[in-house]
C-alpha cells in the first residue's frame, strides 16, 4: 500500500488514501434563470436527430419530454418542405415549446474521465461543471473522487435533484482511499471494497496493487455488481498488465498504459534507460513515447490475440488521446485559442514547466520527443480503431485539468482525435454517448434518444458530423459569402434531466469567472520563459 500511495501521489497530486477534505469549492445552488424545467411537458420542435444507434441523421422531428423522460419522437416532415402542423404533437396548456427548426440534436455526451478539479489547479467546481455543460456534456465519471467520496456523493445527489448546474456524476473511488490501515492482504482488500460499495460509490479506480490484493479487490467488486477502471501505472504494470487485470474482472482501462505491455512479444518490461527515474516526469513521458514501438506489430499473432481476448471479455477502452497530445505537438496544445478567455490564472501556472506539478514535464521537451510520440499515436490509434471495428467498446474521456487540456474543450478535441484514428463521425458520436452509457451500466437510461430514456440532449445550429470543430465553445472559423470572417457553432442548448440550459450563457459565466480572477491578480497569459511586458510609458516620459 505504501507503493500505491506513491503512485497516486505521482499521478494525481490531490489524492491520498487518508480521508480527503474537499479541495475545491462547493458548487453554488442553481440560480433563478439558470436552466428551465424540468417541465410537465416540453416539446422540442423541428430538429434533425443525430442518434447514437448507428442510424444516419433523420428530420425534422419533434421530441416530447414529460418531466425528465422522453415520451415521444415524431417525424413531422421532410427536408426542404414546410412542416405540416397537423403532423406535429399538439401543445397543451402549460407546455413549454422550444423552436429548434433547422438545428441538430444528439444525445448528451459522456466524459468517462472527468476529474472535478483540485487545489493545485485552483479550479472551483462551478467553473468545471459549467465548462462541461456548456459543451453538451451531461454525464461524467469522476475516476478518483479526488475531493473525497462524501463530497462527490453530495454533489452527485445535488445534480440528480437539479439543485446545481452540473452533469450527472458517477463516483469511482481510488482503491484504498479513506482506509486508515495499509491494505496488504486479499481479505483487507475485499473488506475495503465492500465498505466502498456500502458508502455509495459507483465503482473503483485502480493504479495497480500487489497481484493477490488486486485480484481479490476486482473479484469482490465484480460480485457486488460495481464497475472498475485502471490506469496501469508503470510501477505496477509489469506484474499485471491489462490482459491480466481484465481476466481478473477489470471492466475498463484508462489511457493506454498496460496495453503495449500486454503486447510485448520479445521482452517482459519496458526498455528503460539506465539513468531513468520514474519520479522525473520528463523521463517518464519521454520513454512512454517509445513504448508502442516496443510492442507486437499490427496484424501479428500477439496483436490479434490480445485484441480478441479483450473483446471476448466485453472490455472497455477509454483512450483519452487528447491528454497526451501536447507530447506530439506542445505548441499546439499550449497556444490553443480558448486559453485566453477560459483558462484561470491558477490553472495556467499549474500547466507551466515544473518538476513538481503532475503533467508539467516540459524540462527540455523538443523535436525528438514529439516525433517519437507521433509514431506512438499512429500505432495506438490503429489498435483502437481495429478494436472498434472488431466489435470492441471504445468510450470518450478527457482527463482535463492537466497538460494544457481544458475542461469541455479537451473533450471536443478527443472527438476530433477519434476521427483522426479512423472513426466515422457517427462512430465518434456513438463513442461519446451510448458506448459510455454501456460502460457505466446505464444504457437503459442515457446515451441515445429513445422513448423512455432520460432527456439528455445537446442541441446546436451546425451539423457536427460535417465539422466537429463546431462543437467547441469558441466555435469554428467561417468565411461567409460577403468575404467576412465569422464564428459559427458551439452548443446552443444543453438539456440534462429535462432541464434546458442556455449553453452559451454557461460559457459566458465561465468567461466572467476567469476575467474576475485575472483582474484580481492583474494577470495576463504569458508563454513559459517569456518576461512580463514592460509597463506602458505615458506621453513625455522615456
Amino acid at each position: 500500500m505504501r507503493l500505491l500511495r506513491y503512485i497516486i501521489a505521482l499521478h494525481c497530486a490531490f489524492l491520498s488514501v487518508q480521508p480527503l477534505a474537499a479541495q475545491v469549492q462547493n458548487a453554488p445552488q442553481r440560480k433563478v434563470g439558470e436552466g428551465g424545467g424540468p417541465y410537465s411537458r416540453l416539446i422540442i420542435r423541428g430538429v434533425t436527430l443525430i442518434n447514437s444507434t448507428g442510424a444516419p441523421p433523420v428530420g425534422p422531428v419533434d421530441i416530447v419530454v414529460e418531466k425528465n423522460r422522453i415520451a415521444q419522437i415524431q417525424q413531422v416532415g421532410y427536408p426542404g418542405v414546410p412542416i405540416d402542423p397537423n403532423r406535429r404533437p399538439q401543445a397543451k396548456t402549460g407546455d413549454r415549446e422550444l423552436n429548434c427548426e433547422g438545428m441538430y440534436l444528439m444525445p448528451g455526451m459522456i466524459d468517462m474521465h472527468g476529474h472535478i478539479g483540485g487545489k493545485d489547479q485552483g479550479t472551483p467546481s462551478e467553473y468545471v461543471f459549467k465548462l462541461w455543460m456548456g459543451h453538451g456534456i451531461t454525464t461524467i465519471r469522476d475516476p478518483s473522487a479526488g475531493n473525497g467520496l462524501d463530497w462527490v456523493l453530495e454533489h452527485r445527489a445535488k445534480s440528480d435533484r437539479n439543485e446545481i448546474v452540473a452533469p450527472r456524476i458517477k463516483a469511482y473511488t481510488v482503491f484504498g482511499q479513506g482506509n486508515k490501515e495499509t491494505i496488504t492482504t486479499p481479505e483487507q482488500a475485499r473488506a475495503w471494497v465492500r465498505q466502498n460499495a456500502q458508502r455509495g460509490a459507483d465503482g473503483i479506480k485502480f493504479f495497480g496493487a500487489e497481484p493477490a490484493v488486486f485480484r481479490a479487490a476486482l473479484d469482490e467488486n465484480k460480485k457486488l455488481g460495481l464497475r472498475s477502471a485502471c490506469h496501469h501505472a508503470q510501477l505496477e504494470v509489469a506484474r499485471m498488465n491489462v490482459l491480466a487485470t481484465a481476466k481478473a474482472g477489470l471492466t475498463s482501462m484508462e489511457h493506454w498504459y498496460g496495453l503495449p505491455e500486454a503486447l510485448f512479444a520479445d521482452r517482459t518490461v519496458q526498455d528503460y534507460p539506465a539513468n531513468y527515474n520514474y519520479s522525473n516526469e520528463q523521463d517518464r513521458f519521454t520513454e512512454a513515447g517509445n513504448l508502442w514501438q516496443q510492442a507486437a506489430k499490427p496484424g501479428t499473432p500477439r496483436w490479434n490475440a490480445v485484441m480478441d481476448s479483450l473483446i471476448r471479455m466485453d472490455f472497455t477502452l477509454d483512450p483519452t488521446f487528447n491528454i497526451y497530445e501536447a507530447n506530439r505537438e506542445l505548441m499546439l496544445a499550449r497556444r490553443a485559442e480558448w486559453h485566453d478567455d477560459y483558462t484561470l490564472p491558477s490553472l495556467w501556472r499549474f500547466y507551466g514547466p515544473s518538476r513538481i506539478s503532475h503533467g508539467s514535464y516540459w524540462h527540455d521537451w523538443g523535436t525528438e520527443q514529439e516525433v517519437a510520440w507521433k509514431k506512438n499515436y499512429q500505432l495506438w490509434m490503429q489498435f483502437i480503431n481495429e478494436f472498434k471495428n472488431r466489435g470492441g467498446r471504445v468510450t470518450t474521456g478527457s482527463d482535463s485539468g492537466f497538460i494544457y487540456q481544458l475542461y469541455g474543450f479537451a473533450y471536443i478535441r478527443e472527438l476530433e482525435l477519434l476521427r483522426e484514428a479512423g472513426f466515422h463521425p457517427l462512430e465518434v458520436i456513438r463513442s461519446a454517448t451510448i458506448k459510455g452509457a454501456e460502460a457505466l451500466g446505464m444504457a437503459d437510461q442515457i446515451g441515445s434518444v429513445e422513448v423512455g430514456k432520460l432527456a439528455d440532449f445537446a442541441i446546436m445550429k451546425e451539423n457536427p458530423l460535417a465539422n466537429l470543430k463546431t462543437l467547441y465553445g469558441t466555435g469554428a472559423i467561417h468565411l461567409n459569402e460577403k468575404n467576412e470572417v465569422e464564428r459559427i457553432g458551439g452548443v446552443t442548448y444543453t438539456v440534462k434531466d429535462g432541464v434546458v440550459y442556455d449553453a452559451k450563457q454557461l460559457l459566458a459565466d465561465v468567461r466572467q469567472l476567469v476575467a474576475d480572477a485575472k483582474a484580481k491578480e492583474n494577470f495576463e497569459i504569458r508563454q513559459p520563459g517569456n518576461p512580463a511586458r514592460p509597463a506602458k510609458v505615458s506621453s513625455g516620459q522615456k
